[in-house]
């Protein structure tokens, strides 16, 4: 048994901007602008209710509610109950610490209570800006065999922004981790029928790495080894049932942040800063791998290699701004001609590489021929002007004894294609 729990935003792409309702004008303002700045984020700021409810006429517009609870036109009561009533992701932020105040707004539907003079606050309120926004675009996967118990952390985890799906049981879980290439977070219960919840993570990381998928186990059981079981055999978190909702979505964020910094180091250890493209370190990584795959099964593979034509005369003329920017649009028009199978990487300078699978030798001069052209029709601009470019491309159109070899022709061909005149395409014999 299976269902989706739509989240609170919708996740939309035209949810893109913040409410920030505020009584003090200086303190909304400063919240806007840090939101603004560091994320890139539309923030609307209003001092009050009634100011708040004309902006939400235009329901396809913000994801995020952060609002104080003193405003001159409503009260506590009134003032939740408007963006909670709408499905908004509400976060409070406090001017006084009054704990039966703040139990009473966290029993609501509320993501966040957050406190004004607290060390950090400003800080603390980009962050949780920047974590929900991004949640819009992860899926959770909540396992557990009781309804009401799986419900509620749906609930939760649709509330902080996430796409939620539910499984009963294991074995369902397990299909859908399968088909849902989306599912970035699972809460899965201990106690259910058929397999556990160790096992069921056991499981999951046969396939699923820990630093692409982070797995929380929870569990009523006060048995003293549960959690060790947990993480030896692959969950990154473990709660103990009955938590408070401001520990889970601790917890919750936690591990999506370390999802996103892995990410993020990953990044930089395999994608080019400027383009975006995967840097030489990563294509030779991977293309060893296809190249060894498409010899065993005797399939067709082309290699070529592409050089921005004059580019240092570029540089020298337009600035080095004008040449990242065409480096950039090359870089696009590649990733865009290249299919799902395609490697394309930044080789370093303005030299660029493409490995293709299944690309027949009679093809291969067709399909540069027309990203030679695609190139050579960019224009970028550079102030009231525009620049052109054209490119020179050398291909390797069928496997050699080697990936190096097929390097080194594809090389070849590309010198060859230089000193013919440039812009243009040379292929080798297949």
């Amino acid at each position: 048994m299976s269902t989706t729990v739509p989240t609170a935003s919708a996740l939309s792409n035209a949810l893109d901007a913040v409410l920030v309702v505020e009584n003090s004008p200086s303190y909304a303002a400063m919240v806007a602008e840090a939101i603004r700045e560091r994320l890139g984020l539309p923030v609307t700021a209003v001092t009050s209710l009634a100011d708040a409810r004309r902006a939400l006429m235009d329901e396809n517009r913000y994801f995020l509610v952060l609002t104080g609870l003193v405003l001159a036109d409503a009260d506590q009561q009134t003032i939740i109950d408007t963006f909670v009533s709408r499905g908004l992701p509400t976060v409070v932020v406090s001017g006084v610490y009054d704990e039966t105040i703040r139990q009473r707004i966290l029993g609501r539907s509320v993501v966040d209570c957050v406190l004004k003079s607290a060390p950090g606050n400003i800080d603390y309120l980009v962050w949780l800006v920047q974590r929900l926004d991004r949640n819009r675009r992860l899926a959770a996967l909540v396992v557990d065999d009781s309804l009401t118990a799986r419900s509620y952390t749906a609930a939760l985890l649709a509330m902080y922004g996430f796409r939620v799906v539910e499984a009963g049981d294991g074995a369902t879980a397990l299909d859908l981790l399968a088909s849902d290439r989306g599912i970035r977070l699972v809460v899965v219960d201990y106690q259910m029928p058929g397999m556990d919840g160790i096992e069921f993570t056991r499981r999951v990381r046969e396939h699923h790495a820990r630093d692409k998928l982070a797995i929380i186990g929870v569990s009523a059981s006060e048995r003293a080894t549960l959690v060790a079981q947990f993480l030896k055999n692959g969950a990154n978190d473990f709660l103990h049932k009955p938590y408070s909702r401001e520990e889970f979505f601790c917890r919750i964020s936690q591990n999506a942040d370390n999802l996103d910094l892995i990410g993020t180091l990953q990044d930089l250890a395999t994608k080019d800063f400027l383009t975006g493209l995967p840097n030489r370190r990563h294509f030779f990584e991977q293309a060893r791998r296809r190249f060894d795959q498409a010899v065993a099964a005797g399939r067709p593979l082309a290699v070529a290699m592409l050089d921005i034509d004059h580019f240092k005369h570029i540089n020298d003329t337009w600035g080095h701004d004008t040449g990242d920017a065409v480096l950039r649009a090359v870089a696009a028009t590649l990733a865009l001609a290249a299919t799902s199978q395609d490697l394309v990487a930044r080789f370093g300078g303005e030299e660029f590489c493409m490995l293709a699978p299944d690309m027949p030798v009679d093809i291969a001069m067709r399909r540069f021929e027309r990203l030679r052209r695609a190139i050579a029709d960019l224009r970028i601009p550079c102030g009231d002007a525009t620049v052109s470019l054209t490119v020179s491309i050398g291909v390797c159109p069928a496997p050699r004894e080697s990936l190096h070899a097929m390097l080194s022709d594809a090389d070849r061909l590309l010198y060859l294609a230089k000193a013919g005149g440039r812009n243009r395409v040379v292929t080798g014999e297949g």
